[in-house]
């Protein structure tokens, strides 16, 4: 079984992710700025209260863990949507920085569809409605893929679709872009995926688009 640190742990696909990792008999240390509120206990589970812009946090919280997942998020505000944001970029470089120096060398990150070049994914509307509402917060994103993609870790990039609370059935992972289409994904399935290729080497250096 893994040590594993969930950075974005609280909410969203990093929480899912918690409780598959545990639910597959792997330790945890879940990181966020309010993991000690994640309302499960389990003596595998360790909650680490800090920000993912504190490179000390992040280098502590780095000791003896085997791999990282990274899935952050932004609230979706007027701020975000006018001005963006450079989390998802600042964060990564931080944590990939500590990883290479360090270790562990193993990293999944969770951006979305539209990062990078799956952007081609979306519809003509759909493509619309992103540039209105999405298209700063996935510059950041864009920069984020990069910075791992550059890195000499042993990374997988998840770029799940639209995301709901359903239950964690199988999903689809697609790796070509002739391939790639809009569509849901549960952040369960998003999560179980995660959990299920920690060692697959299927998806090492591969950007796979999932949805249902």
């Amino acid at each position: 079984m893994a040590r594993l640190l969930i950075m974005g742990a609280s909410h969203g696909v990093g929480l899912a992710t918690v409780k598959a990792a545990l639910a597959a008999g792997h330790s945890v240390r879940a990181f966020s700025r309010s993991a000690s509120k994640i309302a499960i206990e389990d003596p595998r589970l360790e909650k680490a209260d800090g920000d993912a812009l504190d490179a000390t946090a992040v280098k502590a919280a780095l000791a003896s863990r085997d791999a990282v997942i990274q899935s952050l998020g932004v609230a979706l505000s007027p701020a975000t949507v006018l001005f963006g944001t450079q989390l998802f970029s600042q964060a990564t470089r931080l944590l990939v920085d500590a990883m290479v120096a360090a270790g562990p060398q193993r990293l999944i990150v969770v951006t979305g569809i539209s990062a990078g070049n799956s952007r081609a994914a979306l519809g003509p509307l759909m493509a619309a409605a992103f540039q209105l509402s999405l298209r700063r917060i996935y510059d950041d994103k864009d920069l984020q893929e990069l910075i791992v993609t550059r890195s000499p870790l042993s990374w997988t990039i998840v770029r799940p679709g639209f995301l709901d609370n359903g239950p964690a059935t199988s999903c689809r992972a697609l790796l070509r872009p002739e391939q790639w289409q809009a569509g849901p994904v549960s952040r369960a399935a998003v999560a179980r995926f995660i959990v299920g290729h920690l060692d697959d080497p299927t998806y090492l250096r591969q950007t796979p688009l999932l949805i249902t």
